[in-house]
């Protein structure tokens, strides 16, 4: 499903029209973004969470020729599924 999938299913299923759907989906997408990006975690109390974390700098190998490189630090996004998800995951 794509996003623009994801907002015709929410439209029929609220019962609204696909215009304010939309803007809604992109709100809480934006919403959920920004508050991740500035060290914020976001739970869906049921669904999940969203967070970041930290990777640290570590020494990988280029795979074409073998040489060492340094790879830099990088903050990740993480998401950790609540339990309601995980269980109607399982049951499929």
């Amino acid at each position: 499903m794509n996003k623009q999938e994801l907002i015709d299913a929410v439209a029929t299923q609220a019962g609204t029209n696909k215009g304010s759907t939309e803007e809604t989906v992109n709100a809480v997408l934006a919403t959920i973004s920004k508050e991740v990006a500035a060290g914020n975690a976001v739970q869906l109390i049921g669904f999940g969470t969203f967070g970041s974390g930290e990777r640290a700098a570590r020494t990988g190998r280029n795979p074409s020729t073998g040489a060492t490189i340094e790879i830099a630090a990088a903050k990740t996004v993480k998401f950790t599924a609540g339990k309601s998800f995980k269980d109607a995951v399982n049951q499929s």
